[in-house]
């Protein structure tokens, strides 16, 4: 199986009537070295590198979730700032791998759907991590993933937010992804949230990215 096969395996879920059955098979294949995930990185994610160094993010014990871990990268940069971190994510085989790569995690790796999160969760962590993941989700759902995300922020919480971008008058592309418009990551302002600050990047190969941080009041 190629790179772009994820493209296909994405196609056949979405015919189905099944949005996020893709993730799980495409991580099967990867485990036994049938497919490469195209979002799989050897470090943490560099937006949200130099946003913990720029700002001098400290967990002290606070707790912290990332959305849609994958392998578990950016959960292990959080937990290394002293968060108690939580990671999850919808693929079984992705939170079993992410366990194998760090034996020695202090993360709290789970298999859990965005959607259907534990009522425990609700308004819960101190910091909230969203990279790349409302991207990866039909435009259908993007509003009811907006949401759930922003459910996870506590009182006096954060959520950060990285995404691939496109302008707002761009054609939408056929996806996945389905990269965010501003007015797509402004929709994280909902539900108590309200923007810090939002940042618009352009990285060496032309790609737009967002880096937008979020508050809730104490």
């Amino acid at each position: 199986m190629r790179e772009d096969d994820a493209d296909r395996l994405a196609a056949e879920s979405l015919a189905a009537g099944d949005p996020t059955g893709w993730f799980d098979r495409l991580y099967r294949e990867a485990a036994r070295g049938a497919a490469v995930v195209p979002w799989e990185r050897t470090a943490p994610h560099g937006l949200l590198v130099d946003w913990t160094a720029a700002h001098r993010v400290a967990g002290d014990g606070r707790r912290a979730v990332v959305v849609g871990c994958g392998y578990g990268r950016d959960a292990e940069h959080v937990a290394g700032l002293a968060f108690a971190t939580v990671a999850f994510d919808i693929s079984p085989t992705a939170v079993a791998a992410a366990r194998e790569r760090h034996p020695d995690s202090a993360v709290d790796y789970r298999a859990a759907d965005l959607f259907d999160t534990p009522a425990s969760w609700r308004h819960g962590f101190d910091l909230v991590v969203e990279s790349m993941t409302v991207q990866a989700l039909p435009l259908r759902l993007r509003p009811a993933a907006t949401a759930a995300v922003g459910e996870l922020v506590a009182p006096g919480g954060t959520l950060l937010v990285i995404a691939a971008g496109r302008g707002d008058d761009d054609t939408r592309p056929a996806g996945p992804p389905w990269p965010l418009s501003r007015a797509e990551v402004d929709a994280f302002a909902t539900g108590g949230l309200t923007p810090v600050r939002v940042e618009h990047f352009q990285d060496p190969e032309g790609v737009r990215r967002w880096r937008a941080e979020f508050r809730r009041a104490a």
